[in-house]
């Protein structure tokens, strides 16, 4: 791998591990703001609205505009349209999960969620994305995780 590869792989690697970081604090916060508004429902809302009040100004100055032509909409396929529902999903079951889990118990089981359906993807190339085969090393890497998991529950 050449040096520029390598400190690019190295610095989207950190990216990753810190937008990792966000995870669970947006979790608490969000559990918190359950408390807060009496719903999960409703904090979840508040979460995704002070989230696309803040996209606004940031589309508008790396996009300098808020539109996209419409026939995107009739030539793709209907799941690209489904990832505002699915975060949905993801935040309402983070803030139901942190208080009966913990915190560490919540993030680790839904991070052995994400690796599963993850190798699915990578394995079968779902959604186009690159093929990388399920192998052993994977699996055990899996297996690892899913220990990880019992450790942290059990103790």
């Amino acid at each position: 791998m050449k040096k520029k590869e390598s400190f690019y792989a190295i610095l989207f690697l950190l990216w990753g591990l810190a937008a990792g970081m966000v995870s669970p604090v947006q979790t608490a916060i969000n559990a918190k703001l359950r408390v807060a508004v009496g719903s999960p429902v409703m904090a979840t809302l508040i979460s995704f609205f002070v989230g696309s009040l803040v996209l606004v100004p940031v589309t508008l100055i790396m996009n300098r505009k808020l539109t996209f032509e419409l026939q995107v909409i009739r030539k793709s396929p209907w799941w690209l349209w489904i990832g505002g529902v699915l975060g949905i999903i993801f935040v309402i079951s983070n803030i139901l999960l942190l208080p009966a889990l913990g915190s560490e118990l919540t993030v680790v089981a839904i991070i052995c969620g994400q690796m599963v359906i993850a190798m699915l993807i990578d394995h079968f190339g779902w959604f186009g994305v690159a093929r990388h085969k399920i192998n052993w090393q994977r699996i055990a890497g899996l297996v690892l995780l899913i220990a990880g998991v019992i450790l942290i529950q059990r103790f």
